[in-house]
């Protein structure tokens, strides 16, 4: 996953530039507008946009997050008058839940979507909706505006599922602290020689800072310094879990 989103994120970026001159063609009949992503689904996605001539031509798009929106990215080709029928031709991609061998399928989709009533050609809006449905919207106001004229007013609202699987990772990580400077403690207690050497050798490669003041790791000083260290981070990682879990949703 994390690969096919690296290389996701770099066509991305190139169609920046590809999109400019694949619009080109069309600056008489159509308006070269921005485009943005809008995602009210629990389900990550990225969406292409199609020339209007050439659905195997990219113009444009972009990645999008549970319940959020992207950036602004270029470039979409709409007319500059409505008319019926005016329709614009996208992929989309997202990924369905993670299986039990950490797998998470991917499911890439074609749409030709008609394109909602305009005055006037403006920016166009990708929305996916909390059941996956696709729908554009050609717009110079955003979501929030009185005047949006989108069916689905207003941001993405996380649902309260998805707020909690987000608040469980960062439950999870602050927790793996609280047990790594327990660790830690318990084994400066019961093996300082051990540790004090094996925590110097760490910090000489990766810290020399740390331990420019102490003679080496035998040092009374350097065993003082540790124990506090970890002290102090198990008590502001248990400050942390407690703020957390506090804000549990």
């Amino acid at each position: 996953m994390l690969l096919k989103y690296k290389i996701l994120i770099g066509i991305l970026g190139a169609l920046g530039l590809f999109g400019l001159a694949a619009l080109s063609q069309y600056r008489g009949s159509h308006a070269s507008v921005s485009m943005h992503g809008v995602n009210y689904s629990d389900r990550e996605f990225s969406y292409f946009i199609a020339a209007p001539d050439d659905p195997q031509q990219t113009t444009g798009g972009e990645h999008i997050a549970p319940f959020a929106a992207g950036g602004t990215t270029c470039c979409a080709a709409l007319p500059w008058k409505w008319k019926a029928g005016t329709k614009i031709r996208l992929t989309t991609i997202h990924w369905l839940k993670k299986r039990p061998d950490g797998s998470l399928p991917e499911v890439t989709e074609e749409h030709e979507v008609e394109v909602p009533e305009y005055a006037e050609a403006g920016e166009l809006w990708v929305i996916r909706e909390a059941n996956g449905k696709i729908g554009v919207v050609s717009s110079n106001v955003q979501p929030d505006h009185p005047r949006w004229p989108g069916k689905i007013k207003g941001w993405p609202v996380p649902s309260l599922e998805y707020q909690r699987e987000r608040w469980q990772i960062y439950r999870d990580v602050e927790e793996a602290h609280v047990s790594a400077f327990v660790s830690l403690l318990k084994k400066l207690e019961q093996h300082p020689a051990t540790h004090a050497k094996e925590m110097w050798e760490h910090d000489k490669e990766y810290s020399a800072k740390e331990i420019a003041g102490f003679k080496g790791p035998d040092d009374p000083r350097y065993h003082a310094h540790l124990k506090k260290s970890y002290i102090d981070g198990l008590n502001s990682s248990r400050s942390d879990l407690e703020t957390i879990m506090k804000a549990k949703p």
